[in-house]
């Protein structure tokens, strides 16, 4: 379980597949950037299912060409190959001394398990895993979080349960309230949510094996292949509530 590559790629020391053991005995995977040179950093980390090996480019070709038209800042000083979507791009945050953590969720990309966007469990393995990030040998002890829309939605979810190195966190165009953020805008229903499960999050689900996309960089299927895949879309509208939040959060 504790086995993983580590390698110097891009100016950056990598690891990828890190383990964390969730405290039901499923072993979620992370990839970890951070400098070369040992120290201790602060951490940016990403939970989710996304897909942590899908690239940008690969995932969501149609945005990304049209992102890098209208702002082209974003693309500029990176090689891009480890861009993922609505992620921070670690080749912009590495080199001023930070960690970035992207984590696949359960039942995700390279992680295990049944997926359950938004749930209590997810929320709950969301903070197992700042808690590793806040304690782990390159970590200075400070895990922030950054990212935009579900990334941003969990945000808010984990924050509320306190963690205790959860120093910060930026959401960028993060719902709070399932009706009136979500789902009945202005008292009509949206069918977004329906469409996102579909194209979104399944499509990247743990289990896919050869029939999912590669990471480019590993060459490796991006959801490991399992004689089952399995996943659930339930909306839980007592999630942990943002009024209980007390740390520094810079809304976007």
């Amino acid at each position: 379980m504790n086995q993983f590559k580590s390698e110097i790629r891009d100016g950056m020391r990598i690891d990828w597949e890190a383990p964390i053991e969730m405290d039901d005995g499923v072993v979620l995977r992370a990839d970890v950037f951070r400098p070369v040179a040992e120290g201790k950093y602060p951490v940016i980390m990403i939970y989710g299912v996304y897909g942590k090996w899908l690239a940008f480019q690969d995932g969501y070709a149609e945005q990304w060409e049209r992102m890098v038209a209208g702002h082209p800042d974003v693309s500029a000083g990176s090689t891009n190959k480890y861009q993922n979507w609505e992620a921070a791009d670690p080749e912009k945050w590495v080199p001023d001394g930070y960690a970035c953590v992207r984590v696949d969720s359960r039942g995700a990309g390279r992680s295990p398990g049944y997926i359950d966007p938004f749930s209590p469990r997810e929320t709950r393995d969301f903070y197992l895993c700042i808690e590793w990030a806040g304690t782990q040998p390159w970590s200075s002890g400070k895990v922030g979080l950054l990212g935009i829309s579900y990334y941003a939605i969990n945000q808010w979810h984990v924050a509320a349960m306190k963690p205790p190195h959860l120093a910060a966190m930026i959401p960028w165009e993060g719902a709070a309230d399932w009706y009136r953020d979500m789902t009945y805008h202005g008292g009509i229903l949206s069918t977004f949510f329906g469409n996102w499960f579909k194209k979104q999050v399944m499509t990247v689900q743990h289990g896919l094996g050869e029939r999912g996309p590669v990471n480019p960089n590993t060459g490796e299927p991006m959801g490991r292949h399992t004689h089952q895949v399995v996943a659930e879309q339930t909306v839980y509208v007592d999630a942990e509530r943002p009024s209980r939040i007390v740390l520094p959060v810079i809304p976007r």
